[in-house]
């Protein structure tokens, strides 16, 4: 019998990607600290922003990597 797999990101992390991912379809979407970097211009910096914010919530998320 096959070993079941543990997640590497919660099933909510997602919804916040997809989130974020609207407000960027829609032109709101701004990076750094209260919006303060400017427009965000790809589609990586969406998810990364995504992932952020679900890390600050406490969802289960991996670590950043450098």
């Amino acid at each position: 019998m096959a070993k079941k797999r543990k997640r590497k990101y919660s099933r909510s992390s997602g919804s916040d990607v997809k989130n974020e991912m609207r407000r960027y379809k829609s032109g709101k979407a701004r990076s750094g600290k209260k919006g303060r970097g400017g427009k965000v211009k790809s589609r990586k910096q969406v998810i990364a922003i995504g992932l952020s914010k679900a890390r600050k919530k406490g969802k289960k998320v991996p670590r950043k990597h450098k």
